[in-house]
């Protein structure tokens, strides 16, 4: 489609560039940016075309192994973690996409190092794994409601980038997209939970509480951002107050981090002439 932004372009709007990473701020990040989509129509378009293109090069990566790729989504309730990925992957086949969320750890994971359910849930090659929340948790919902001490957590944002850098090194990319929606889109979408009764479900009282400690959160996502952009897995902050400019911009970095890899058909060994299909 002729209006369609440019892979590259949408990628480095909304990439956290790891050389200053220190410098950023998540209040100076727009949660409405209308660069690109500048309405509902251009989004779905896009985001349709770059549909069919993931489930294209995925088909191709399944077949070659040649790599793997894991997306992070993270942010706060509300900022459409489930609704990116059943966008994004509409047209992807469920062979090879593999979904994990993470809520409360078990008991099982609690007994073990911080990372290693995530590791656990990292995907093999040939396949897409999608992280609902992720290893993250560890430096935002501990930090911000002091489940560990101070110094706990500050180390853990080194052993988060040298789990990632020990991934792509190992043919994992990792793609981390931050879904950013202002107080008063998620207080909408709340209500939402609360007025249809299709979305009640949805809602968790739990959410009100941490809707109350919103300031600590946003520090706590700044932060996060500013120790953990690193050149082999940097933040992407996306503007989610529009759903579909959301899926559109994610849709576009997951097609960008695919045709990266450039994945091809395996060769085979043998020549389809010597065979006869009685």
């Amino acid at each position: 489609m002729a209006d369609q932004p440019g892979m590259d372009r949408v990628r480095a709007a909304v990439r956290v560039e790891p050389e200053k990473a220190a410098a950023f701020r998540l209040s100076a990040s727009s949660t409405e940016d209308g660069e690109f989509f500048p309405d509902k129509e251009s989004a779905e378009a896009s985001l349709l075309e770059d549909a069919h293109a993931i489930d294209d090069l995925q088909d191709v990566m399944f077949a070659s192994k040649c790599g793997a790729l894991l997306v992070v989504l993270q942010g706060i309730d509300t900022s459409g973690k489930d609704g990116t990925t059943k966008s994004v992957f509409s047209l992807t086949s469920p062979l090879g996409v593999r979904v994990q969320p993470f809520g409360r750890p078990s008991d099982l994971e609690m007994a073990h190092d911080f990372l290693w359910r995530a590791h656990r849930a990292v995907p093999q090659l040939g396949h897409i794994g999608v992280f609902n929340r992720s290893h993250y948790e560890d430096v935002l919902v501990v930090k911000v409601r002091k489940m560990k001490p101070k110094d706990i957590i500050e180390q853990r944002y080194e052993q988060i980038n040298q789990f990632e850098k020990m991934l792509t090194e190992n043919g994992v990319r990792v793609l981390k997209c931050m879904l950013h929606i202002s107080k008063d889109e998620q207080r909408k979408r709340l209500q939402d939970r609360l007025d249809i009764p299709k979305k009640r479900w949805k809602f968790n009282p739990g959410d009100l509480e941490d809707r109350k400690l919103w300031d600590e959160f946003q520090d706590a996502y700044e932060t996060m951002i500013r120790r953990t952009s690193t050149k082999w897995a940097p933040w992407h902050v996306v503007p989610s107050d529009s759903k579909t400019r959301r899926n559109a911009i994610v849709a576009r970095l997951v097609r960008a981090e695919l045709a990266d890899m450039d994945p091809k058909y395996p060769e085979v060994d043998w020549k389809p002439s010597d065979f006869r299909i009685e």
